[in-house]
């Protein structure tokens, strides 16, 4: 890893209920300069609720993702350290947050996932399914068609 390349900390986030974020995660978002986000809208409403406004927003999207890596990076190499939350659930799964992952990890910046409360978890608990009869393909598209 290169000298100063900081530490990326992808941060999972809850899916409907603010009692599933970690404190772990509510920690990261805390020490973070700067925290990126799929929504800065969302993003305030998430750190607000945490005690943290004002806090630093970048947005970094599916559609600029490629572009504000280079953001982001900068933010490492300069303040070492910046937290990525996606609108709900996991970055990078099914939501923005893998180029920017890829992007630091090439660019020599540490990446350190944030889990979370699972949707997929919660929704084995409920159905009462042994782990071993699921097999997760990912997420249907969300219009037909494409």
């Amino acid at each position: 890893m290169e000298k100063n390349a900081g530490i990326l900390y992808m941060v999972a986030t809850p899916i409907g209920n603010l009692g599933d974020l970690s404190e772990r995660a509510r920690r990261v978002l805390a020490e973070a300069p700067v925290v990126a986000a799929e929504d800065t809208r969302v993003a305030r409403r998430l750190l607000s609720a945490c005690g943290l406004s004002g806090k630093k927003l970048l947005s970094v999207r599916e559609h600029n993702e490629a572009r504000m890596s280079a953001a982001v990076l900068k933010v490492l190499a300069e303040q070492g350290a910046c937290a990525y939350v996606s609108d709900a659930g996991a970055p990078g799964v099914s939501d923005p947050g893998g180029r920017l992952a890829r992007a630091a990890r090439a660019a020599g910046a540490q990446v350190i996932p944030i889990p979370g409360a699972s949707a997929l978890t919660a929704l084995l608990m409920a159905a009462g399914s042994a782990a071993e009869e699921v097999h997760f393909l990912g997420f249907p598209p969300r219009a037909s068609g494409r």
